[in-house]
């Protein structure tokens, strides 16, 4: 009786597994999909630029004495022009510490 089970659902089994209908898998993670019917199974590659992967983190060590602008650190004596006025990065004698760097305005 069994063995009347098993080849009556082989025999209604094969004409779909023969079409494409049904995918057997070994049910260990090695099932493979097939394309669809009419279409193509392509891999797509994205081209990303590196700083994708490094965003949010800095790659360059802290400036322990510098001045910061627009994310770029500039050391003492550095000037930058910022709408029109230039600034200079130097030290503030008003306070005591190890980054005692400020922007000033140059005159």
């Amino acid at each position: 009786m069994k063995s009347i089970l098993v080849t009556v659902a082989l025999l209604f089994c094969a004409p779909l597994y023969a079409a494409g209908g049904m995918h057997l898998s070994t049910g260990h993670g090695d099932y493979e999909q097939e394309p669809p019917q009419g279409g193509v199974n392509a891999d797509v590659m994205v081209d990303m630029p590196p700083e994708a992967w490094t965003q949010g983190q800095n790659n360059q060590p802290p400036c322990l004495r510098c001045c910061t602008y627009q994310n770029r650190s500039y050391t003492e004596g550095s000037v930058v022009k910022m709408e029109g006025v230039l600034l200079q990065c130097s030290r503030d004698e008003k306070s005591y510490g190890t980054n005692n760097l400020i922007w000033q305005t140059v005159k």
